[in-house]
C-alpha cells in the first residue's frame, strides 16, 4: 500500500494524475458539469448518432423483445438472431466474408491478436498503436518490433532483417491515430504485405462511419486480412467487431478467450449498432460537414502558428510541458471548453497536448469562438 500512495503522490506532483468527473448530462456537442455547461472537445461521438432518434427507437424495440440482457456468453443461450444480423451487415459493410462481434475494441484487440499468433510468430506494430494493439501482442508472446511511427524505411528495415526468422508475419496498424489525428499510409503497407509475406491487421476504431467515399473507412477489404472496428465512436453505440474470413472466425469462437468468456452484448445495444450503419449510409452530410469543420480548425490554427497536427477529425494542439498544458486546460475549461490534457505516458515527453475531437455538432461560430479564445490564453 506504502508504493501506491508514493505513486499517487509522484503524479499528482508532476501534474499526472488523472480523476474521474462525473457528468449529470451529455449531449448535442454538450456537457453538464456540476452545474455549468460545457462544449464538449473530448467525445468521440464523431457523426452525433449516440442520441439520434432512430438509434434510441431500436434500442426501445429491442429491449420490448428482448429484455434488458443477452443473460449469457455466445457460446450458451445469449447468443440472439440479433447478433447474427449485426455481424451480417457489418460484414457487408466492411466488405468482408464475415464478421464476430466483441464486447469492447479493447477486448476485440487483446483476443484476437492473442488467439491468431503465437510464440514464433512475429508482429510489426506502428509505435503509436492503441495500449490494446500492445497488450493483445504481449500476451500473444510472438516477437514484437515497434516501427516507428508512419515510417515505411524504418518498417521495410525490420522486415528485411526479421521477417524470414519467424513464421508468421504481421503488420498492424490504426488506419487513424487517435492522438496525432493522422492517417495510416496503408497502400504503402499492403506493398510490403505482399513482398514479405506477411498479414495485415488493421484497427478502424476512428476512420469506420467518417472515411472512405460511403463512410465505410480506409482499409481495403480485399488487401487487409484482419480489419477491426468499434461501434462506440462515429457509430454512437458501444461494442467493437472484426471483419475477417470465414475460417478465422470459427477460429476465433473455438479459440478467443475474450469472447468466449464474455456474456453477450445487451439486445439494445446490438440494435443500436445496426441502427448506427445504417445511418451511416442515410445521412452521409454528417461526415461531410465533420470533415470540413475539422479542416477549418486545423488551417486556422496553424495560420496563427500554433503547432496542431493531424488529417482528421482528431487535431492535437501540442503545447509541450505538463504543467503548461494543464493550465491551459484550466483556463479553456473556465470559457467553457471540455478538452482534455493528455500527456506522458499516453504521448511522449515534452509532446502534452490538447486533443480536440471533433463531432457534427461544432460548427464554424463555436470553432472560431474557440479559436479566438486559444489566441487569448497561449499567444504564440
Amino acid at each position: 500500500m506504502e508504493k501506491i500512495e508514493e505513486f499517487l503522490a509522484e503524479r499528482e506532483a508532476n501534474n499526472l494524475l488523472r480523476v474521474l468527473e462525473p457528468l449529470s448530462f451529455r449531449g448535442g456537442g454538450k456537457i453538464i458539469h456540476k452545474g455549468k455547461e460545457y462544449i464538449d472537445f473530448s467525445s468521440n461521438d464523431y457523426l452525433g448518432f449516440s442520441g439520434h432518434s432512430l438509434l434510441k427507437e431500436a434500442s426501445k424495440q429491442a429491449i420490448q423483445e428482448w429484455g434488458l440482457s443477452a443473460c449469457a456468453s455466445r457460446l450458451l443461450s445469449g447468443n440472439l438472431e440479433i447478433h447474427h444480423q449485426l455481424e451480417e451487415k457489418v460484414a457487408i459493410f466492411k466488405g468482408k466474408p464475415q464478421a464476430l462481434v466483441f464486447n469492447s475494441g479493447y477486448q476485440a484487440n487483446l483476443g484476437i491478436i492473442s488467439s491468431l499468433y503465437k510464440r514464433g510468430d512475429v508482429i510489426f506494430s506502428d509505435r503509436l498503436n492503441h495500449a490494446s494493439i500492445i497488450d493483445g501482442i504481449i500476451l500473444s508472446k510472438a516477437k514484437l518490433l515497434r516501427f516507428r511511427h508512419n515510417d515505411l524505411n524504418h518498417l521495410e528495415f525490420l522486415l528485411k532483417k526479421e521477417r524470414t526468422k519467424f513464421k508468421q508475419g504481421l503488420i498492424i496498424t490504426e488506419s487513424v491515430f487517435s492522438m496525432e489525428g493522422d492517417k495510416a499510409l496503408l497502400g504503402e503497407i499492403i506493398e510490403f504485405k505482399k513482398r514479405y509475406n506477411c498479414q495485415v491487421y488493421v484497427d478502424e476504431a476512428h476512420a469506420a462511419g467518417v472515411f472512405g467515399s460511403q463512410g465505410r473507412g480506409l482499409a481495403q477489404p480485399e488487401e487487409v486480412d484482419l480489419i477491426m472496428g468499434t461501434f462506440s465512436k462515429a457509430l454512437g453505440s458501444f461494442g467493437a467487431y472484426l471483419a475477417c474470413a470465414k475460417s478465422i472466425k470459427d477460429y476465433l469462437i473455438n479459440s478467443c478467450r475474450s469472447f468466449i468468456y464474455s456474456t453477450a452484448l445487451p439486445p439494445a445495444v446490438i440494435a443500436a449498432n445496426i441502427a448506427g450503419l445504417d445511418l451511416v449510409d442515410k445521412e452521409p452530410h454528417r461526415r461531410k460537414i465533420l470533415l470540413e469543420n475539422a479542416d477549418y480548425l486545423r488551417n486556422e490554427l496553424l495560420k496563427k502558428g500554433f503547432k496542431a497536427r493531424g488529417s482528421s477529425q482528431i487535431i492535437p494542439l501540442i503545447i509541450g510541458e505538463s504543467k503548461r498544458c494543464v493550465e491551459i486546460s484550466e483556463e479553456l475549461k473556465a470559457r467553457g471548453y471540455w478538452v482534455f490534457p493528455i500527456r506522458p505516458p499516453t504521448v511522449p515527453h515534452d509532446e502534452s497536448r490538447l486533443r480536440f475531437s471533433l463531432t457534427y455538432y461544432h460548427n464554424r461560430e463555436i470553432l472560431g469562438k474557440l479559436i479566438n479564445d486559444i489566441c487569448q490564453i497561449f499567444p504564440v
